[in-house]
């Protein structure tokens, strides 16, 4: 036997390939993100993928090879290889093999004994519809080929039930006293391998499935560049090509989330019994090929081999079900399959039209079950809450791309009130046609093997109809512990340590909620109570402690990047701030019917910010120590140092010339000791946007300054009550040379607000 009568990978042209894939990584729009232990990249010897698009055939080889260096084998289509052209010699030089190989799996079998790795598609083919699930809840798929649904290939499950099985023979072959050395000897020698002793290494080793799922969002159906060239320069082209065009260049030209996950090891060395093996070691001694442990046939001559042909048959269609069910279960979740699955669930109902916000209810609902749910593999658009967070009132990015896209315009119609089940969206497609009909009813279909995300679609869509509003605002108020939580995590690593090591604050960074104590009278109005820049809720904790106590129902509200690191800081946007005093209010709303808001700082500047909105049940402001301008003369240079680290930040490896300064704080138990540049920058910006909209204040307001305050000059409060909209402002100032009068209750200021606070009840 020859080492192999195909032509050899050429390691240049898979370099030079994998060099040009980074680009086009790097410069269009798939961003590739492997999600699990690289580790089982190096562990395994056979990759199973789903089959989505024409080019994932070559992103598995690049992947493998980037992250561990070795070569691939992959089965790919025959046709590719009939014209000896420039493709197919690519294909072969890249490990290409064709699926009518006469030696297919012998041949994978040795490659994989080489120190190869085999990349095989189950589907045998592109599943454009994404339905891998039959009535009766099996997996099977439709061959356009047959025209009608079939199981999956056992190709993989059968080159490994074998690999195995001649593995352990040549294991126990080694151990015999007569000529076992020899018979080892002559097999490393026909494989190709160094010597004996590179076979017994190999042998040693289990012959591992590793199921892989790659799952593409957003998928679009809007021309691309890729498609129109063709037109032009093409002599027309056909439904199905053009259908592929435009699906996979919106993959490869815009910018698109490419998740791929491994799931678990399948080891087929435990699906041997002891006698089977002993069979196989048989076969195995009186063969010189691997072919022969493969061609066993239900009819042969011999018993034995009839036998372990029915045997092996029965175990690779339960292998194939067991890795089938991992790669189909690896699918990452993302909003347009659960908007999908929610949306088909009210068809399903017999429903047309539903409510938006009972719509939004749900989706956020199915959401955040998804989000908790450890088992359920998320798309990152699912794993921030706060992301999730903005689904319950249709601000969501992700909902508005898909409910916006081309996709659904002729699925789901939009109108002020109402989402319209349009009746397309129930109707039947072609194989070919779907994903360009009815792409709503291809992500449904993607999802439908993740029986947790399913469920929790369909709890949320029951719930979200009669959930009473505090029953909601409460799980919102959850969701923002749980993004504290979420970024305190993310920011923690070893790479932001140099700065987190210097930090101060002890005190928690967590939102907090507080409701009267039994036996005081709840009052009407709740208190939405806002921190300054670099702080954190507990900065006015012991104030909302005493406001809960007269009654209040109080919401302490995180300005994200607080509460974290600096480095979390530096990375907001003085708008996410904004964010979050809305997500805040929207919150207390759900609990009381009236609102007033108190600021301090930064916090009293964002108060007036969301009142300039003139949002419903908003009955006045506070804003304690609200800076309209600041004492320290070197905040005019922050721009030009922000500039300067902006374009420091684009040098690789480069942080910025002065990302950070030092910052000697009053309470360094609360404040961030390290000022992130960009984030005085952000105040900056946030302040000058103020001025301009104080004049649509219409509710009263106290405005509360220290008359020597070191950080806030004192002249803000009067600019600001002169630039107030509202008819009814108060100005109160405050003996004193610090600036958090609030916090430390300098000239009683708690009790002014608190009096304030009191006349609003009784309006």
């Amino acid at each position: 036997m020859t080492k192999t009568s195909e032509p050899d990978i050429n390691p240049s042209v898979y370099e030079w390939t994998g060099r040009i894939m980074s680009v086009l990584e790097r410069g269009l729009g798939v961003n590739i993100r492997l999600h699990d232990d690289r580790d089982l990249l190096n562990a395994g010897d056979i990759f199973v993928f789903n089959h989505f698009a024409r080019f994932e055939t070559f992103i598995p080889q690049y992947l493998i090879h980037r992250e561990t260096g070795a070569f691939c084998r992959s089965i790919a289509a025959s046709e590719f290889f009939t014209a000896e052209d420039a493709f197919a010699n690519f294909l072969r030089n890249v490990g290409g093999v064709p699926n009518n190989h006469p030696r297919l799996l012998p041949y994978l079998a040795e490659e994989i004994l080489r120190g190869r790795k085999v990349i095989v598609f189950p589907e045998g083919g592109m599943v454009k519809d994404r339905r891998v699930l039959d009535a009766r809840g099996r997996y099977s798929i439709y061959s356009r080929v047959a025209r009608e649904r079939r199981k999956q290939h056992t190709g993989a499950a059968i080159l490994a039930l074998a690999l195995d099985a001649f593995k352990a023979a040549i294991r126990k072959i080694d151990g015999d006293a007569d000529g076992g050395n020899e018979r080892v000897a002559r097999w490393a020698e026909r494989l190709g391998l160094e010597d004996a002793d590179a076979l017994r290494a190999v042998v040693r080793r289990p012959t591992l499935i590793v199921p892989a799922n790659i799952t593409f969002y957003p998928i679009r159906i809007s021309d691309n560049l890729l498609k129109k060239g063709a037109e032009l320069f093409g002599s027309g082209l056909g439904p199905r090509l053009a259908e592929e065009l435009l699906i996979e260049g919106n993959i490869l030209l815009k910018d698109t989330d490419m998740d791929i996950r491994l799931g678990d090891p399948i080891d087929p060395s435990n699906a041997w019994r002891r006698w089977e093996r002993a069979l196989l070691s048989r076969l195995v001694r009186r063969s010189d090929r691997l072919d022969t442990v493969f061609n066993v046939q239900r009819h042969g001559e011999r018993l034995d081999e009839r036998i372990l042909a029915m045997v092996s048959r029965r175990k690779a269609e339960r292998v194939r079900d067991y890795y089938m069910s991992e790669m189909y279960e690896g699918v990452t979740v993302n909003l347009s399959h659960l908007a999908s699955s929610l949306a088909l669930g009210y068809v399903d109902d017999g429903e047309d039209t539903v409510e938006r916000d009972e719509f939004h209810r749900a989706l956020y609902l199915a959401a955040r079950s998804v989000r908790r749910e450890p088992e359920v593999p998320s798309h990152n658009g699912l794993t921030d809450p706060v992301d999730t967070l903005r689904i319950v009132d249709g601000v969501s990015p992700g909902l508005d791309q898909f409910m916006g896209s081309e996709a659904c315009a002729d699925l789901i119609e939009r109108d002020a009130q109402r989402y319209n089940f349009l009746p397309k969206l129930r109707q039947e497609h072609d194989f070919d046609d779907i994903r360009i009909e009815n792409l709503v009813t291809v992500y449904a279909n993607e999802m439908a093997p993740i029986t947790a995300a399913a469920k929790a679609v369909d709890a949320a869509r029951k719930a979200a109809r009669y959930m009473p509003g505090d029953v909601l605002a409460r799980l919102m108020f959850e969701d923002e512990v749980d993004s504290h939580a979420t970024d305190t995590a993310f920011y923690r690593r070893p790479d932001y340590a140099e700065i987190n090591d210097q930090e101060t604050a002890t005190l928690s960074g967590a939102p907090y909620l507080l409701t009267p104590p039994k036996g005081v009278d709840a009052k009407k109005i709740g208190v939405l109570v806002v921190h300054g820049f670099l702080a954190s809720p507990a900065e006015l904790r012991g104030f909302a402690d005493t406001v809960a106590a007269a009654g209040h129902t109080v919401l302490g509200v995180r300005l994200k990047g607080h509460g974290t690191s600096p480095w979390d800081l530096r990375d907001r946007q003085w708008e996410d701030w904004l964010e979050s005093v809305r997500r805040g209010y929207r919150i207390l709303s759900g609990l009381t019917r009236r609102i007033a808001i108190v600021g301090f700082s930064s916090g009293g500047a964002l108060a007036l910010h969301l009142a300039a909105d003139v949002p419903k049940g908003l009955v006045g402001v506070a804003a304690v120590s609200a800076p309209l301008k600041f004492r320290n003369r070197n905040l005019i240079f922050v721009p030009l140092v922000h500039g300067a680290n902006t374009v420091a930040r684009w040098i690789p490896s480069f942080e910025g010339l002065m990302p950070f300064r030092l910052n000697e704080s009053e309470h360094p138990a609360i404040n961030y000791r390290n000022i992130p540049i960009r984030g005085l920058h952000e105040l900056r910006q946030m302040v000058s946007h103020l001025e301009d909209r104080l004049a649509h204040v219409e509710c009263p307001v106290q405005v509360v300054q220290g008359t020597d305050d070191h950080v806030v000059d004192a002249r803000s409060a009067e600019m600001l009550i002169k630039g107030l909209g509202s008819d009814a402002k108060t100005l109160h100032m405050i003996e004193a040379d610090r600036h958090g009068i609030l916090n430390e209750d300098i000239g009683d200021t708690q009790q002014v607000v608190r009096d304030f606070l009191a006349t609003l009840e009784g309006d």
